[in-house]
């Protein structure tokens, strides 16, 4: 298989020789940005600055506070980054827990992933057509805190100081059933990671082309423009009316549909829904359809009613038919209508034939 190398970098490094690096083999560098709602790390203009003068793949990290407001995390994250987020820039989310749980304290799993979801696409929204992922643990994604269909940057150190070669010749970790675009192998003596893309398929995943891609996925990211009702006792179908990315083309304005076969796709699908009563349904499914004909439903997945507002998110993986388009269908139960604030639709999309 293929790979490339690379490494990241925080205000506990210093100044860099950034061609040096590269000469030495390094594709690809990363520099934290930012945490939290306010905090941006003081030596990124300067790191990113040399990054991008190399020539290497260039991408910046947030740090997760998932038990603080998500619009304002972004906002951080966004601002830090704006000047340099050219055409080929990577945004990353480190999600990960600090060791006395200080930054999830009072958070579930599920709303630790609803809150990642959230901040991905605020993050798409704001740099369209770049690429958005995920830096995270095992623990992490075995707890379920992690979206499904984002591209993953996964740590793991199974030697301690390490050269590139031996994470070369290691089999590619799979961390809950998962396949990591990226791994970082030890962080002795500086954080080290290895892709697995060619140096231009790197460079071409990053500027979002997937022509220079080995079965790269296509990527779909969607959601509402504004929130609508949910009227009780019917089936309705999403209706994604806002488009950040659309990969393979399949999804029609304002349309319900976001995946036709023949194709395989995993991801998920991220809710907010208002004046759903505590303890009160909405079931979320996936829908086939030929045409505008309703083909087959898969198994109902429940999101119960809490106070002050309900998140949840419902997984996306199938494999669809030539002919076939998959909608997601929800269904309220309760004796009023409920408010969809939110639906943020991200999956990666395998065309086959």
């Amino acid at each position: 298989m293929a790979t490339c190398r690379g490494m990241d970098v925080s205000a506990y490094q210093g100044t860099q020789n950034w061609a040096a690096h590269k000469s030495d083999g390094i594709v690809f560098a990363f520099a934290k940005a930012s945490e939290g709602q306010h905090s941006r790390d003081a030596k990124f203009a300067g790191h990113i600055t040399g990054i991008a003068k190399a020539g290497l793949v260039p991408g910046a990290y947030h740090f997760a506070w998932p038990n603080q407001d998500v619009a304002q995390e972004a906002a951080n994250y966004i601002g830090a980054v704006k000047a340099y987020a050219k055409k080929g820039f990577t945004h990353w989310l480190d999600l990960e827990r600090y060791a006395d749980g200080r930054n999830y304290s009072g958070r579930s799993a599920a709303q630790i992933k609803a809150w990642a979801a959230a901040w991905i696409a605020a993050v798409q929204a704001a740099f369209p057509g770049q690429r958005v992922g995920v830096y995270t643990s095992g623990d992490d994604l075995a707890a379920g805190r992690v979206p499904d269909g984002v591209p993953l940057w996964y740590p793991a150190y199974p030697w301690g100081a390490a050269p590139y070669s031996k994470a070369e010749a290691a089999a590619r970790p799979e961390p809950s059933g998962r396949a990591p675009l990226i791994w970082q192998f030890t962080s002795q003596p500086v954080d080290r990671s290895i892709a697995y893309l060619s140096e231009a398929g790197l460079r071409a995943w990053a500027a979002g082309d997937t022509s220079e891609e080995d079965d790269m996925p296509q990527y779909v990211n969607l959601g509402l423009a504004k929130p609508y009702k949910l009227k009780p006792g019917a089936w309705d179908s999403i209706e994604f009316t806002k488009e950040w990315s659309d990969e393979t083309g399949d999804h029609a304005t304002n349309g319900s549909v976001w995946a036709r076969g023949p194709a395989r796709f995993t991801g998920s699908v991220s809710l907010y829904l208002t004046g759903l009563p505590a303890g009160a349904v909405v079931q979320a499914r996936m829908s086939e359809y030929e045409g505008d004909n309703h083909h087959a439903d898969h198994p109902i997945h429940e999101i119960i009613g809490t106070a002050g507002g309900t998140f949840a998110v419902l997984p996306l993986t199938k494999r669809l038919a030539k002919g076939r388009g998959m909608r997601v269908r929800l269904l309220n139960q309760s004796d009023a209508p409920v408010t969809v604030s939110t639906s943020v639709l991200t999956v990666l999309v395998w065309k086959e034939g």
